[in-house]
C-alpha cells in the first residue's frame, strides 16, 4: 500500500503539470460572438398612437391608454382581475406536458456541458488492473526451443490531457452553453404561450357563450312572433308567405346554435388539455365576458428593451451564438492537436511482487496531429459553419421584424377594437330601437312584415357582432402582453 501511495502522488503531480500546461492555450480562432444591435426605432408603428382609445358602455368598453416605457409584470394576466383564470393558469403551468418537456430539455443540456466541461477542462484520469496468462515463442529471439509460460500483473494510473491551444475545445463548450441559453427561453416561451392560450381559450369560451344566449334569446322572441302570426292567420290577418318567412327565419337561427355550441365544446377540451388534463377529467370553470376587467393602462416597453425580453427572440439569438462557436470549432480543426499523456503504476509476475519498488513502471508522452491531405474536408466543414451562421443571423433577423410587427399589430388592433366596439354598440342600440319600433307600427299595421322581417335580422346580426367585439378587446390585450414577452424576467423566481 505504500507503494501505492506513492503512485498516487506521482499522479496528483503530473495531474498539476499537465494542468499548468493547459493554463498555455489562450488562444481561441473564430469570431468572438456578440448579440446584434436592436433595430434603431423609437416607437412600434409608423403613425403615433392615440393618447387613448374610444370608450363604449359596459365593462369591456372604457378606453385603454399606453404607458410607453413601462415594464410588463410578471403575472401579467392578473390584470383581467378573474380569480378563476389565474388559478386555471397557474395549475397549468404546474402540470403542462409542454412546459415538463422543455424543463427536461433545459436540465438536459445543463448535464451535456457539465459532461462536455469536465471532459475539455480537465485532464482524464484512469485507474487499470490486469492480470494475463502469456507464453513467449524464442523464435522471436533466434532461439525457435525456447518456450516460457507465465503471469503477469499490472497495476497503473493513466492521466491524459490534449492541450486546448487553439481554442477548438472552449469553443465547443461555448456552443453547448448557448444551447442551454436556447433552452431557458424556449422553456419561458412554453410559459408564455401556455398562459396566452389559456387567456385567448378563456376570452373566447366567454364570446361563445354570449353568442349562444343571446342567439337563444332572439329565437325564443322569433318564436313568439311566430306564435302570433300562426294566429293571425288563422283569423286571415296575414298571409301564409309571413308565416313561412318567419318559420324560416326561426329556423335559420336555431340553425346558428349547434356549431356554436360545437366550438363551445372544443375549446373547454382545449383549456382541459392545455391544462393537462383530458376532457373528462378537467375541471375547468365556465367564463363569462362579466367575470373579466379590462386594463385601461397597458405597460408597452421601449422598442430598444424588446429584444433583451422575447422569449423567442433571445432562443434565435442563442442559435446564432452556438453557430458562431461551431465556426471557431470547425477552424479549430485546421490547427495542430497537442496531447499529453503519462501513467505511473507497477507490473509483476506475482501479486505478491506487484506493489514492490522494483517493479514500478512509468511513462511520459506527447503527441502532435497536423492535419495535411483530408480531400478538402476540413476547408468545407468550415465553410459549412460559416454558412450556417449567416442562416442564422438572417433567421434571427426575421424573428425581429416579426416580433416588431406583432407589437405593432397588437396595439393598432387594440385601437381599432375600441373603434369597433363604439360602433358595434350604436349599431346595436340602433338595430334594437329600430326593431322595437317596427313591431309597434307592425301591430297596428303602419308596416309590412317584409320590414319587420328585415329589422329582425338586423338586429340579430348586431347581437352577435357585438358579443365578437367585445371578446376581442379582451383577447387583443392579451395578444399585446403576449408580443411583449409577457414579463417573465420580473419573476421572483424564474422558472428552470
Amino acid at each position: 500500500m505504500k507503494g501505492f501511495t506513492h503512485c498516487t502522488n506521482r499522479c496528483q503531480r503530473l495531474c498539476v503539470a499537465l494542468s499548468g500546461c493547459a493554463a498555455l492555450a489562450g488562444c481561441m480562432v473564430g469570431p468572438d460572438y456578440r448579440t446584434p444591435p436592436a433595430p434603431a426605432v423609437d416607437t412600434y408603428t409608423a403613425a403615433p398612437l392615440p393618447a387613448q382609445t374610444a370608450s363604449a358602455p359596459g365593462a369591456s368598453g372604457p378606453p385603454q391608454s399606453f404607458a410607453n416605457g413601462q415594464d410588463v409584470p410578471a403575472a401579467w394576466w392578473t390584470l383581467f382581475h378573474c380569480e378563476p383564470l389565474d388559478a386555471l393558469i397557474r395549475a397549468a403551468l404546474a402540470d403542462s406536458p409542454n412546459v415538463a418537456a422543455a424543463q427536461a430539455a433545459l436540465r438536459q443540456a445543463r448535464e451535456n456541458f457539465l459532461a462536455q466541461s469536465g471532459a475539455t477542462l480537465l485532464p482524464a484520469v484512469d485507474a487499470q488492473a490486469s492480470a494475463t496468462r502469456e507464453k513467449i515463442n524464442g523464435i522471436a529471439f533466434g532461439n525457435p526451443g525456447f518456450t516460457e509460460e507465465f503471469n503477469l500483473y499490472n497495476a497503473s494510473v493513466n492521466v491524459s490531457y490534449k492541450l486546448d491551444v487553439f481554442g477548438g475545445s472552449r469553443r465547443e463548450l461555448e456552443a453547448l452553453h448557448a444551447q442551454i441559453d436556447y433552452q431557458q427561453f424556449e422553456l419561458q416561451a412554453a410559459y408564455l404561450a401556455l398562459s396566452a392560450n389559456i387567456v385567448t381559450a378563456a376570452v373566447r369560451e366567454a364570446s361563445l357563450r354570449a353568442q349562444i344566449e343571446a342567439t337563444e334569446h332572439i329565437a325564443e322572441d322569433e318564436d313568439a312572433q311566430l306564435q302570433l302570426l300562426r294566429k293571425q292567420f288563422d283569423l286571415g290577418g296575414v298571409s301564409r308567405t309571413a308565416v313561412l318567412a318567419q318559420e324560416t327565419l326561426l329556423a335559420q337561427t336555431r340553425a346558428t346554435l349547434p356549431p356554436l355550441r360545437q366550438s363551445l365544446d372544443q375549446v373547454r377540451h382545449q383549456l382541459a388539455v392545455l391544462t393537462g388534463k383530458t376532457p373528462a377529467e378537467a375541471a375547468v370553470p365556465e367564463f363569462r365576458l362579466e367575470m373579466f376587467s379590462l386594463p385601461v393602462t397597458l405597460p408597452v416597453s421601449l422598442p430598444s428593451a424588446l429584444v433583451r425580453q422575447r422569449p423567442d427572440i433571445l432562443a434565435a439569438d442563442a442559435v446564432l451564438h452556438q453557430a458562431s462557436a461551431q465556426v471557431g470549432v470547425a477552424t479549430s480543426a485546421l490547427y495542430p492537436q497537442i496531447t499529453l499523456s503519462a501513467s505511473y503504476g507497477f507490473e509483476a509476475l506475482t501479486p505478491a511482487q506487484l506493489f514492490k519498488a522494483g517493479s514500478t513502471v512509468w511513462s511520459l508522452g506527447a503527441s502532435l496531429l497536423q492535419p495535411v491531405f483530408h480531400g478538402g474536408q476540413l476547408n468545407a466543414q468550415k465553410r459549412a459553419a460559416q454558412a450556417a451562421y449567416e442562416q442564422a443571423e438572417a433567421q434571427y433577423r426575421e424573428t425581429v421584424l416579426l416580433a416588431f410587427q406583432n407589437v405593432a399589430d397588437s396595439l393598432r388592433a387594440l385601437e381599432h377594437d375600441a373603434t369597433g366596439l363604439k360602433a358595434q354598440t350604436d349599431a346595436w342600440r340602433a338595430a334594437s330601437d329600430s326593431l322595437d319600433l317596427t313591431r309597434s307600427q307592425y301591430r297596428i299595421g303602419g308596416v309590412s312584415y317584409l320590414s319587420l322581417l328585415d329589422a329582425q335580422r338586423q338586429y340579430q346580426q348586431t347581437v352577435l357582432n357585438l358579443a365578437q367585439a367585445q371578446a376581442s378587446r379582451y383577447a387583443d390585450t392579451a395578444a399585446l402582453f403576449q408580443s411583449l414577452g409577457g414579463g417573465w424576467w420580473n419573476a421572483a423566481a424564474p422558472p428552470n
